[in-house]
């Protein structure tokens, strides 16, 4: 079934959606699924920019093979080496030999690791402000390292003022029958999924993502073609604006989110007392969470989006309970920078975890931690309010 999608003359989409992978890079949940999107230019020389992941192999050649319609292949353009967009480069060489392979020197590098065949194949290496035309289209390169592979190239076509992206402005989601993003309510679709795809594969890179939006302010982008997630044609300031902060770890709402750990609910009893107090006081959207059941790539996505977060957290071997310690990691590791921390602690005999959240959350760049903290001594009690009353008045004045 020909699954080509027309973005603008000479452009089509010929990727796919995989909607039963559950796990993306086999950590993050993907219950929305996943799109993989590679682009062919039928111009005087055809090209396609990047592959696909091997799941949707057989759509992808059938794509490909629909538009070819029995012409040859001249240029495969390898914009980004991750094996979800370069798992096809061998198929795709050993069913059009005379193609050549255009890539950066770290992209051939890469792709020798992944394919030792590829050392044979036609290359054609290309660094910032190279071109290449196919006739018609002349697309002009752009270096982007670290966003979030260092061999990572955009393609900006000076004809139809595309920019192809490779993973930055992408998402999870899989495509439903639509392939531009007006064709959702973006916001409501695919915003959370955005955000959460952001943080947690581009998040650590700010800087680099800061160093790209600079060099795409220079240019008249009129499109933007991602390797996931729909293509943007229209409202481009509107995403560029989520970038711009995400990339420099500004909140994107005033929202609050309370995250908490609990072994026997005592903790959560807790929180939502919090909670409920904190929407009292501050009238803000207050987001509640089990760090149990809720996957970190989640709580991530809620970090890059509210300003103040509450960490509510019993004491597990006199050590910090291991999911939120997780969580804490996982910040680190991201870089997290620019938030309001609250923390909380429940112990029976020896209440230790505002302490041990404190050091943690130290490593990271200009947070503040709240000076007031809340102790749960085994179970909320009526005689912890005017406890639970100061912390979130506190919190609400932060």
């Amino acid at each position: 079934m020909n699954g080509v999608k027309k973005i603008t003359d000479g452009i089509y989409w010929i990727g796919g959606s995989d909607r039963r992978l559950e796990r993306f890079e086999n950590i993050f949940p993907i219950p929305e699924g996943v799109s993989y999107n590679s682009y062919f230019i039928d111009d005087e020389k055809t090209a396609v920019f990047d592959t696909a992941d091997i799941s949707i192999s057989d759509q992808y050649l059938e794509n490909l093979k629909d538009c070819l319609e029995g012409k040859k292949l001249d240029y495969l353009v390898v914009l980004h080496m991750e094996p979800d967009h370069c798992a096809l480069i061998s198929t795709i060489a050993g069913l059009y030999p005379e193609v050549t392979v255009v890539g950066n020197a770290k992209t051939f590098t890469f792709m020798e690791q992944f394919f030792p065949e590829s050392a044979s194949y036609k290359k054609l290496e290309v660094k910032e402000g190279d071109t290449l035309s196919t006739g018609k289209h002349v697309f002009k390169f752009v270096t982007a390292p670290m966003v979030h592979w260092p061999e990572v190239l955009f393609a900006y076509d000076e004809v139809s003022k595309a920019l192809l992206s490779a993973d930055a402005f992408g998402t999870f989601g899989a495509l439903d029958g639509g392939i531009f993003a007006d064709e959702y309510d973006f916001e409501k679709d695919f915003l959370d999924s955005a955000r959460r795809y952001y943080a947690n594969i581009v998040g650590k890179y700010g800087m680099q993502v800061q160093a790209a939006l600079k060099k795409a302010a220079t240019i008249d982008i009129e499109m933007i073609l991602p390797l996931h997630g729909p293509v943007w044609r229209k409202d481009i300031s509107w995403f560029l604006d989520k970038y711009q902060k995400w990339s420099t770890y500004e909140a994107e709402t005033d929202d609050i989110a309370v995250i908490y750990g609990s072994l026997y609910g005592h903790t959560k009893s807790a929180a939502e007392a919090v909670a409920s107090l904190l929407r009292e006081k501050t009238g803000k959207n207050i987001k509640v969470f089990d760090v149990s059941g809720t996957d970190v790539s989640y709580l991530i996505g809620e970090v890059w989006r509210c300003s103040k977060l509450v960490l509510m957290c019993p004491t597990y071997n006199n050590g910090i309970y291991p999911p939120m310690e997780a969580f804490l990691n996982d910040m680190n590791a991201l870089g997290v920078q620019n938030r309001i921390f609250a923390l909380a602690q429940n112990g029976t005999w020896a209440p230790v975890t505002v302490k041990l959240m404190t050091e943690k959350l130290q490593g990271l760049k200009n947070v503040t931690i709240l000076e007031e903290s809340l102790t749960i001594k085994s179970a909320l009690h009526k005689s912890d309010c005017d406890s639970i009353e100061s912390f979130t008045e506190s919190i609400a004045k932060a």
